[in-house]
């Protein structure tokens, strides 16, 4: 008798202490801390995969900017699992703006950047981005698996 009193006591209390733990951690995990990370990845190209430069651009990595002031990315470095890295040079993201990264070939611009490569980066089945610092820190990382419909929302 006393093994089935204890137990639901037991019960109770560990839900008295852990229920309050367990409504306060989704709201602290969803909010984002501000400036520069990463937005969405296209990491599917649409259609079917040819390697044509068309569809080698339509697999992107959005870098979002949401501090208040402009940032130099000089330095900054964009990698997957493999160790592919795309290496920014002199580009400035304003704030509150938005650059993507193309895989393909292409002339930088404004909100646009190429990777120049002749190949997909992003893993269809599952990988993960990581915006590094100049300094080698990493800034963000986004991942995803099989699961997913060839667009991640990072944040």
């Amino acid at each position: 008798m006393r093994i089935r009193i204890a137990a639901p006591l037991a019960l109770a209390a560990a839900t008295a202490v852990a229920g309050p733990l367990l409504v306060t951690a989704p709201a602290s995990a969803a909010t984002h801390k501000g400036g520069l990370h990463l937005g969405k990845i296209q990491y599917d190209s649409p259609g079917k995969d040819t390697r044509s430069n068309a569809s080698l651009n339509a697999e992107w990595v959005d870098i979002h900017n949401n501090g208040k002031s402009k940032l130099q990315l000089k330095g900054y470095k964009l990698k997957d699992n493999t160790g592919y890295t795309y290496t920014f040079g002199n580009y400035t993201i304003g704030a509150g703006k938005t650059v993507k990264v193309h895989t393909g070939k292409g002339k930088n611009g404004s909100g646009h950047v190429y990777w120049n490569r002749g190949s997909y980066v992003w893993n269809n089945t599952g990988d993960k981005a990581r915006l590094i610092k100049p300094n080698g820190k990493l800034q963000d990382s986004c991942s995803w698996s099989k699961t997913g419909k060839g667009v991640k929302n990072c944040h």
